[in-house]
């Protein structure tokens, strides 16, 4: 066995290995997951607090519209559009489209993008008919 074989690593580590868009947005993608399976549970929790009365949902909808409630809010909107536009990717995919690396790359980035732009869209909205934007 040569010396040049014997330092070189068995398999790709951390050290050496460079993270690529397709992992990223896999990676992504299981993370966005999990925060729209917890967004439901606070989804049910809303509608239970409706449900119990008026004193209620005044405290659940007061804790939504805390800096750290629409972060979250935001958060789950951000979770939602990655997952509805990634899985408009994958559905072509699945129809044989995007295959090759460049067109991977573009449509990663394009999800990426677009997700950005729809959840800010819908914090725009939703700010000025809660009339939350004037306070901003």
């Amino acid at each position: 066995m040569s010396s040049l074989q014997q330092k070189r690593p068995l398999s790709p580590h951390l050290q050496i290995y460079k993270i690529q868009i397709t992992s990223l947005l896999s990676i992504l993608h299981r993370g966005t997951g999990i925060l729209l399976f917890l967004g439901s549970i606070v989804w049910a929790l809303w509608f239970v607090a409706l449900a119990a009365g008026p004193e209620s949902y005044g405290q659940l909808q007061a804790l939504f519209l805390h800096p750290v409630g629409l972060l979250f809010l935001m958060g789950w909107a951000f979770s939602f559009f990655y997952h509805l536009c990634n899985g408009l990717r994958h559905l072509m995919w699945d129809l044989g489209y995007g295959y090759d690396m460049p067109t991977v790359r573009f449509t990663g980035w394009a999800v990426v993008g677009s997700s950005v732009v729809l959840t800010v869209m819908v914090g725009v909205i939703g700010f000025m008919l809660m009339g939350i934007w004037n306070e901003v």
